[in-house]
């Protein structure tokens, strides 16, 4: 096995989504927490994987975003300044408002409410 085998890589609410339709048609019947990943994926999964993959592409542009935050802002698809910071708040991480912008920006062409 490869160290790249191991890592861990994160991915959108969107692919688990696909992903474990993909694993109940195949079993026919999923685990508890499958079931519950599902319903939430289907609750929250506000965007096709298609167009997420290029949100994700895009804002992974953004030198001052991390992969992980990448993900975060692609699930959560903030809309103001302020759902920025709150998805932020708890880490060490401040953006400034031309960055907050091209987020927002970036967000604003994939999804429209």
């Amino acid at each position: 096995m490869t160290p790249d085998e191991n890592k861990v890589k994160p991915i959108s609410i969107s692919e688990v989504k696909n992903i474990l339709k993909k694993v109940e048609k195949e079993r026919k019947e999923l685990l508890y927490e499958q079931k519950i990943a599902l319903e939430h994926a289907h609750k929250f999964a506000k965007l096709p994987v298609k167009k997420i993959d290029d949100l994700v592409k895009e804002l992974s542009k953004l030198e001052f975003l991390d992969e992980i935050h990448v993900y975060k802002i692609a699930d959560l698809l903030p809309l103001t300044d302020e759902d920025v910071k709150t998805i932020f708040a708890k880490e060490r991480i401040t953006f400034s408002e031309g960055d907050i912008k091209k987020i927002l920006d970036l967000v604003n062409k994939y999804y429209t409410e």
